[in-house]
């Protein structure tokens, strides 16, 4: 199997895409201009200084879609707890009228969506698995 888009660490060579749906706290429509810009700018920076990759990123009034390529040694629970902490925590000191929307001082619902992708199937990798042995 020959794939171009994997990616070589020193430990491991992996290709995981990771899907990531969350929403504001009350599903609020606080994500507008210009916070939805500073929003966009705080994901992409968090995501090069843990060196994750965003492949595509969308910010809504009230909730935030991401495809985002990580190392393996980064769990997605991680991965979500990093993203929506820190910007949570910057974005409320950058626009503190943001709190006056969201009761107890929370950015972000806790829970969120995670799906995994990668350049095959599953279906081609039981295919694959199964094949071993016949080789």
């Amino acid at each position: 199997m020959k794939n171009t888009e994997w990616i070589a660490s020193r430990t491991c060579v992996y290709n995981i895409g990771y899907h990531f749906v969350w929403s504001t706290k009350y599903r609020k429509p606080v994500l507008t201009n210009p916070v939805d810009a500073r929003t966009k700018e705080w994901l992409f920076s968090i995501a090069q200084e843990y060196g994750f990759t965003i492949e595509n990123l969308e910010v809504m009034p009230d909730h935030c879609h991401a495809f985002v390529v990580a190392h393996p040694k980064f769990s997605p629970s991680q991965v979500m707890k990093l993203l929506k902490g820190i910007t949570a925590r910057k974005l409320f000191q950058e626009f503190p009228h943001l709190k006056k929307h969201l009761w107890d001082g929370h950015l972000w619902n806790p829970s969120y969506y995670v799906g995994t992708a990668g350049s095959v199937s599953k279906a081609v990798i039981q295919r694959y698995i199964q094949e071993q042995k016949q080789k």
